[in-house]
């Protein structure tokens, strides 16, 4: 079984280091994409914030911490926890 590890409580400069492992960044506020852009939540369509991102194991898909965002996801991929 997969250990699940929550990142909302971690320092935002954690959060912007694994962005950036993941090929992604942050501009302090929301996660960009490589292009610099803001990366948006594949099922909302809104901005993702570095506050509220989740990114589930084995996905490199980051979305907005969000009942939608994490049903959908899980409807879409299966159950990858």
């Amino acid at each position: 079984m997969t250990e699940l590890i929550s990142i909302k409580g971690m320092p935002k400069q954690f959060k912007i280091m694994l962005l950036r492992e993941l090929g992604h960044d942050s501009d302090g506020t929301f996660v960009l994409n490589e292009k610099g852009k803001k990366c948006l939540d594949r099922y909302t369509n809104e901005p993702i914030r570095i506050d509220n991102m989740a990114i589930f194991p084995g996905s490199t898909i980051i979305l907005d911490n969000n009942s939608l965002s994490i049903s959908s996801f899980l409807e879409e991929f299966g159950d990858v926890i």
